[in-house]
């Protein structure tokens, strides 16, 4: 079982690299040479942030989604769909930023390109948020020093996303720079505030991995 957990991380490491890879690959080499070449290069500044702000997003997503899997030790057929489920949203993500970097100029649609990353992102919160409700609410998957009421405690702060995106959507009718400016704070946050999933050995708690090994 624990081999079968190996396997179903790696397929989702491969899906997570290969579209964190399309990401880059939907800026283009500009047609424009000579003198023209770093004006061709700044009129691209849309696709170099939409780029950044989803690299750090499907960033987070990967950190999360490997932490998570650090701590279980069994997978069932349930999980395996709702893990397809994550990965095919999260493969959405390389077309909602391209959808969004070719319109943030643009002021007749870039609202309506706004309002899809942003809604995008809220189906990708719900899809992760109850991939981890599945995996706390027996915790029959964990290894056993896992603090099972510990994790199950984590749900709340660990669906915060579920209520920050929708509030972009809102943002989004409004200014789409502005929205994609919230997204990477959103995506910094979670970087630099990551949940522990709180572990128990012997009689003792303690807060994530990392302490196991001291």
């Amino acid at each position: 079982m624990e081999q079968e957990t190996n396997r179903v991380e790696a397929f989702s490491d491969g899906v997570f690299a290969i579209v964190i890879t399309i990401l880059v690959l939907e800026i283009k080499v500009p047609e424009e040479g000579g003198h023209e070449l770093w004006h061709a290069l700044w009129e691209q500044w849309p696709h170099y942030a939409a780029y950044i702000v989803s690299f750090l997003i499907i960033g987070v997503m990967w950190v999360n989604h490997h932490t998570i899997f650090s701590h279980l030790k069994r997978v069932d057929r349930p999980l395996l769909y709702l893990n397809l489920l994550v990965l095919m949203v999260v493969s959405v993500i390389p077309w909602t930023t391209s959808v969004l970097a070719e319109n943030l100029n643009d002021p007749e649609s870039d609202n309506a390109a706004a309002i899809l990353y942003s809604a995008w992102t809220v189906v990708y919160a719900l899809a992760f948020l109850g991939f981890w409700w599945y995996v706390t609410r027996v915790g029959h998957l964990f290894h056993e020093a896992v603090d099972k009421e510990g994790a199950r405690a984590t749900r709340m702060r660990f669906g915060l996303g579920a209520v920050a995106y929708p509030l972009t959507v809102i943002l989004s009718f409004f200014s789409a720079p502005a929205t994609l400016v919230a997204h990477g704070l959103i995506a910094v946050y979670y970087a630099a505030n990551q949940i522990p999933v709180p572990l128990v050995v012997g009689e003792e708690r303690l807060e994530s991995a990392s302490d196991l090994r001291k």
